[in-house]
């Protein structure tokens, strides 16, 4: 008699011992997740430097993009960088028209050291905009908000 009870009891609490589980572990992907957010943390500045400059702060709002623009950099010294590949004042224009897929309609970016004399930045943007490009923005970066 004492194992009928048994056995009814055992029938009625619904689900056995091996039965599935229907909740979701979800520790794996926080696992994995946080180890992306650690590895893109590390790897996304890498991924943006270029000629090291000491760029301007502004409170400007950056600009949206498109596609990705023309570079041109101007370290303190006055040397001029185009993406990245240092070239001679005079062979400027013809770097920038080999890049240039879409001509003198092309969206340039000046980004000049903010040591850099004055003079040295707008020589770079008198000699593009004398050639016809007409679209030149000056790269700076965010102020901090107090």
């Amino acid at each position: 008699m004492g194992m009928a009870l048994g056995n009814a009891r055992r029938k009625g609490r619904g689900r056995g011992r091996h039965a599935p589980m229907g909740d979701i572990n979800v520790t794996p992907l926080v696992d994995v997740m946080l180890v992306l957010l650690i590895v893109f943390m590390v790897a996304a500045p890498l991924m943006t430097m270029g000629v090291p400059l000491n760029l301007p702060k502004t409170a400007a709002n950056p600009m949206p993009l498109e596609k990705q623009p023309i570079s041109i950099s101007v370290t303190s010294d006055g040397t001029i960088a185009v993406d990245k590949k240092i070239v001679a004042y005079e062979a400027l224009l013809d770097t920038i028209a080999a890049k240039a897929s879409e001509g003198t309609d092309e969206r340039l970016y000046i980004r000049g050291d903010s040591a850099t004399a004055y003079g040295q930045v707008m020589k770079v943007m008198g000699a593009l905009s004398a050639a016809g490009y007409e679209r030149i923005g000056l790269i700076t970066e965010a102020e901090a908000q107090p």
